[in-house]
């Protein structure tokens, strides 16, 4: 599922999206300005997103060798708390950007709806590495022990 999720991220990244923007570029020319910056945020959510899939990919091999609980599984634990921490701050920006310029309070609370959703995910992975610490150092002195 995940080499899936990850085909299609990179089908959106390179055909769908800029295709979508140019789209609506060409149908709206008050869209023409955006269309670029659009383009490029959308494929850096996408490509942290990508990050978030490899990070998964790899932690679920350390699972696979019983290696969870080692130093190595904290770097892919990181990246994926950067990834999601990096979407996060371009989303807040987006946020900041389409609330002080919308007409409509739709779209800026739908967003926010996005900003404490993609928060809380940060929060649900701090509280998952804060366990995974403190498992590894367990698991490391009970092997310590036998």
């Amino acid at each position: 599922m995940l080499v899936v999720l990850f085909g299609i991220l990179v089908m959106f990244q390179t055909v769908s999206f800029p295709g979508q923007f140019a789209s609506m570029a060409r149908e709206d020319p008050d869209f023409a300005p955006l269309r670029w910056p659009a383009t490029a945020i959308v494929v850096f959510w996408l490509l942290c997103g990508q990050v978030v899939i490899v990070s998964t990919w790899k932690l679920l091999t350390l699972v696979t060798k019983d290696r969870i609980f080692s130093d190595a599984s904290f770097k892919w634990v990181d990246a994926i708390l950067w990834a999601i921490g990096a979407a996060w701050v371009v989303l807040v920006g987006v946020f900041l950007v389409v609330g002080f310029n919308a007409d409509d309070p739709g779209v800026p609370l739908l967003m926010f709806l996005m900003v404490v959703g993609v928060t809380a995910l940060e929060l649900l992975m701090l509280v998952m590495r804060a366990l995974l610490r403190r498992a590894t150092t367990l698991n490391t002195e009970m092997q310590a022990v036998i």
